[in-house]
Formats: structure tokens, C-alpha cells, sequence
């Protein structure tokens, strides 16, 4: 059964005993425990290739933002979980104005952030802007919250960090690739949210799902196996 507070193009999927929506925002949706994950936003990684001289377009900051808006308005998420890299380095604290103006409208929203390996450079988000910043492994109900997919002997895992995508195939030499969701055994890999972030083309291996995004839809990939 789909919740009603999620739309038709998101994907139901149950993990550790949950129904949880994988989101075509590339966002996972709680309904249960009202949590909205998302993973990997690396915010001010343009501005941190600007800095380095690189000709980098700007804007993805503020679409990042604005795309965690539309969700928050849809679902009202009671908490919002970052599973790691929230900034992309230390240049791109010079973002953080424009985040700390997105934070203050929602400030009624609990905030989580499990550290990555850019946070670890970045640095911790300023304490004024009221997220709360952990260690991973994090427990939440019957998820172990982490950047880095590891196994968790007693939670179901929910990690970022690969940037997922799938490849597929159509007639003749026609391929496109994909951002996608991964599942298997005790743990789900969700896409990067960030806008300009790449991706990372995972193999099929026996127990592996693929859970494909593209467009407004995610829909699931015939198993390999």
C-alpha cells in the first residue's frame, strides 16, 4: 500500500520489517517514523571548483535547496537525515549563508547529518544552524544510519557514498545510465542527491537489487540472479 503522502512515481520497498518509498528526488522517504534520508549533497562543490579556477557553472547550491524544499513541503518529514558529505570541502563553507537562510525555514525539522569523508574536511556545519552531526554508525528505529555501506550486526544498514548507477541497455547499441537505489543483505545504498556529483556504475552480484531513477519514476530492475 502506498501512504498518502508520497506520489504514484515513488517505488514501496520493505526493509527491516518498514515500508519505506524510494523517491525519483533520489531521496528515501520513512513514512512510519516521518523521516526523509537523503545522501551525499556535497553543497558548494561548484563553488569549491570556482575556487580552484575551474570554469564551473553556479546555481546547484540553491537547486539542492530547492529540491529539499518540494519534498519537505509534500511529506512534512519530522526529521531529516544527510547520510554524509552535507558540504564538499572546506571552500565550500562559503555556501553556508545561503544554508543557514534555507535552515531557518525550516526550523521546526529535526536535522541529522552522519559524518563522510568530506565532512571530516569540511568540517562540522556551524552549531547555529541546529543540526545535529553524529558518528556512524546511527541508530534510528531499526536502521543503522551510515556514510560508508559496512555490515551492522543487528540494524539494517542505510549508506551513500558510492553514488550508485546502473547501466541499461536497449536495441542495438542503445544504453543509458542511471542513478539508482542498490539493496541487498542488511543494507540499501541510496543515489547521491546532489546536483554535479557523478556517479559510480555498480556490478550486478548475486542478492544485489538495482532500483533505477530516471525522470520522475523509480521503478525496480530485473534480478541478475
Amino acid at each position: 500500500m502506498t501512504h498518502p503522502d508520497t506520489p504514484a512515481s515513488s517505488l514501496p520497498v520493505h526493509w527491516a520489517g518498514e515500508l519505506l518509498q524510494l523517491l525519483p528526488e533520489r531521496a528515501l522517504w520513512w513514512p512510519a517514523g516521518h523521516v526523509l534520508f537523503v545522501a551525499d549533497l556535497h553543497l558548494g562543490k561548484a563553488a569549491t571548483y570556482r575556487a580552484l579556477g575551474q570554469p564551473v557553472p553556479g546555481g546547484t547550491t540553491q537547486e539542492n535547496l530547492a529540491r529539499l524544499d518540494a519534498l519537505i513541503a509534500r511529506l512534512a518529514p519530522q526529521r531529516l537525515v544527510f547520510l554524509g558529505d552535507f558540504l564538499h570541502a572546506a571552500q565550500a563553507r562559503t555556501v553556508l549563508a545561503t544554508v543557514a537562510d534555507w535552515r531557518a525555514r525550516h526550523a521546526g525539522i529535526a536535522m541529522t547529518l552522519v559524518r563522510g569523508n568530506h565532512d571530516s574536511r569540511a568540517g562540522d556545519p556551524p552549531a547555529s544552524l541546529g543540526i545535529e552531526v553524529v558518528d556512524e554508525p546511527h541508530l534510528l528505529g531499526p536502521f543503522a544510519c551510515c556514510h560508508h555501506p559496512q555490515p551492522h550486526a543487528t540494524h539494517f544498514v542505510l549508506a551513500g557514498h558510492l553514488h550508485p548507477a546502473c547501466m541499461l541497455y536497449g536495441p542495438g547499441r542503445d544504453r543509458v545510465r542511471l542513478p539508482c537505489f542498490v539493496s541487498e543483505a542488511g543494507q540499501a545504498v541510496l543515489p547521491a542527491f546532489g546536483e554535479f556529483t557523478g556517479g559510480w556504475l555498480m556490478q550486478a552480484a548475486p542478492g544485489r537489487r538495482f532500483h533505477a531513477v530516471g525522470g520522475a519514476a523509480v521503478w525496480a530492475l530485473p534480478a541478475s540472479d
